[in-house]
């Protein structure tokens, strides 16, 4: 467990110095929402209406800016072979890069959601829905998008490369942490969406350090 924490600070405490890739990240996902009230207009039935797919596509893009750094300047200066010989499983040590990568990506992003969203006329019931939808879907964002990274880790065009990866196993959290927030607006209820977010999210938990660990293992080869 020290061991994770270390990892964990480690990469905050570097993201802390490369602050304009984090802050890169968060003015896109904030331009990109407020372009659309702005284009659409003082519509606040249409506004409510795309407010969840717009927030949602919106941190699913800005958490995929950030990707191609999880892995590529470690294996840059030889840090990540040091973290695969260190008596340390390989696989505690990725679930912490991951958990750094969250806190400094996803985690903004939550916080700033509720902000953005009063522009789309969301009220405070539907903007808790919101939180909490981001709360289990931006985790889940990281650990896919590291399978991803680790996937292309070393290749030419890997960013374009990531991207084709990702983005199809994206879209189940898509769909469910946008729906949530439009089955509460309907007063369907959003405990179903949640539901399966949060089995989605465990089951990443559990099987997305794996599989990263197999395809670093395999680009360091």
């Amino acid at each position: 467990m020290s061991a994770l924490l270390a990892i964990v600070r480690r990469d905050l405490l570097l993201a802390m110095r490369r602050t304009s890739e984090m802050l890169t990240a968060l003015f896109f996902f904030i331009i990109v929402v407020s372009l659309f009230p702005l284009g659409i207009g003082p519509e606040p039935v249409l506004l409510r209406k795309i407010a969840p797919g717009v927030l949602w596509v919106a941190a699913l893009l800005a958490t995929m800016l950030s990707l191609n750094r999880l892995f590529a300047a470690d294996h840059a200066d030889g840090t990540l072979e040091q973290l695969a010989l260190s008596p340390t499983p390989l696989g505690l040590l990725v679930t912490g890069k991951i958990a750094a990568h969250w806190l400094t990506s996803g985690l903004p992003l939550v916080l700033l959601a509720p902000v953005l969203g009063v522009q789309f006329d969301l009220d405070a019931s539907a903007l808790g829905i919101l939180v909490g939808a981001l709360l289990l879907g931006t985790p889940l964002l990281s650990l896919i998008g590291a399978i991803g990274a680790a996937l292309t880790l070393g290749v030419r065009g890997g960013g374009v490369l990531l991207s084709l990866l990702v983005l199809p196993l994206y879209v189940p959290a898509l769909i469910f942490g946008a729906g949530a927030v439009e089955a509460h607006i309907s007063g369907l209820g959003a405990s179903g969406h949640l539901s399966l977010l949060a089995a989605l999210l465990a089951l990443a938990v559990f099987f997305a350090p794996w599989a990263t660990t197999a395809a670093l293992r395999v680009a360091m080869e």
